[in-house]
């Protein structure tokens, strides 16, 4: 039966969070509806969002976070743009970054120097299906988007730079299907694709709207690769129908990814509750769609950028910096926006072909 343990052991200095100890009965298969959100929490929701609403209370995130000004932008895709303006003033400063492959940097900022109070447990499988993932510290994000916005941590003493890796991406995937909630997603920033600090990790957080993502149809690229044109930037689709599928998933999505390093392109994944790549109506129950989006390296800020485009952006969610942007910005000047970093269509659709071949082998 999963529990919460107090730790033993971890690394000598290091603090020792809580446990989250689950099994495979654990998943919640179906998660609740758009119409009722809050319905039936899992005890995986109770505990992330009551040791986050702690973290709130006790002053330990750099603003308070209240209920976000939203709107949704006149126009065919349906953009979603939040006025987040403390982020944008008190976040921490992105990390500079050189280069794809940029060492880690021990001199930098980076998740071994989180004070004990912002871990808020460990997460830990036991029983099957298949390897276990990678255990993951369950940490806040000090500088939050949303409700519940956490850090997802493999071993901060193992000093791993920004790279993803299948071990960390399918524990992020079986965090996904703990919650109950449809709109708790996990994703990763690339360097040179809005990562801030270059030591491996991914975010976790609810969503607060559905996205046209999760239902918009695919088309096939090959047996398990689709390309999703729904929301502002075409995105390669994995789909995963159950826990079984998830560590294949992570080991296709994590070679796709290496496949674009190599070819020099930064990249953003986002994990969330959607349909199969047919689309909602094509028969077969919804699960975790994977979204890998490909995308030309950015090392720095871009001078007259209205916003920064990382994996909220590529999804359709901006969080926006100021009011006048907020209530301006129209969807054109959005896109505009965004797809000055993406692909061109014969780049996509040819990179498309290669990894579809690649993943056939």
């Amino acid at each position: 039966v999963a529990e919460i343990t107090a730790m033993a052991g971890g690394q000598p200095g290091e603090p020792n969070p809580e446990e989250f100890v689950y099994g495979e009965e654990d998943f919640v298969l179906q998660a609740a509806g758009w119409g009722d959100p809050d319905s039936a929490p899992s005890r995986f929701d109770r505990v992330l969002l009551a040791g986050w609403s702690d973290r709130m209370e006790r002053g330990l995130f750099r603003y308070r976070l209240g209920p976000l000004p939203t709107r949704v932008l006149p126009g065919p895709v349906r953009l979603v743009a939040q006025l987040n303006e403390q982020r944008s003033a008190e976040r921490r400063p992105p990390q500079p970054v050189r280069s794809l492959r940029d060492p880690f940097d021990p001199g930098a900022f980076n998740f071994t120097r989180l004070r004990p109070a912002e871990l808020l447990f460990r997460l830990r499988r036991t029983g099957g299906p298949g390897p276990p993932p990678d255990p993951l510290l369950v940490a806040i994000n000090a500088s939050p988007l949303e409700r519940g916005h956490v850090l997802l941590l493999p071993e901060p003493a193992r000093r791993l730079p920004q790279v993803l890796t299948a071990p960390a991406l399918h524990g992020a995937l079986e965090a996904a299907l703990l919650s109950a909630h449809p709109g708790f997603c996990v994703g990763f920033n690339g360097l040179g694709g809005g990562a801030s600090v270059n030591h491996l990790h991914l975010h976790g957080l609810y969503l607060g709207r559905s996205l046209p993502l999760e239902e918009a149809p695919a088309e096939p690229l090959g047996p398990r690769l689709g390309l999703l044109r729904a929301g502002p930037a075409p995105a390669f689709l994995f789909f995963a129908p159950g826990p079984a599928a998830l560590e294949p998933v992570s080991r296709a999505v994590c070679r796709a990814a290496e496949h674009l390093a190599g070819a020099g392109l930064a990249y953003n994944v986002l994990a969330a509750r959607g349909d199969p790549p047919a689309g909602p109506g094509a028969g077969g129950g919804r699960g975790l769609r994977v979204l890998l989006w490909a995308r030309r390296p950015l090392f720095g800020p871009k001078a007259g950028e209205p916003f920064a485009v990382a994996l909220c952006e590529l999804a359709g969610l901006l969080p926006l910096p100021a009011e006048p942007l907020y209530r301006d910005i129209t969807e054109g000047q959005a896109l505009s926006a965004i797809r000055q970093h993406l692909l061109s269509e014969p780049e996509l659709l040819h990179l498309g072909g290669e990894l579809a071949r690649l993943l056939e082998n």
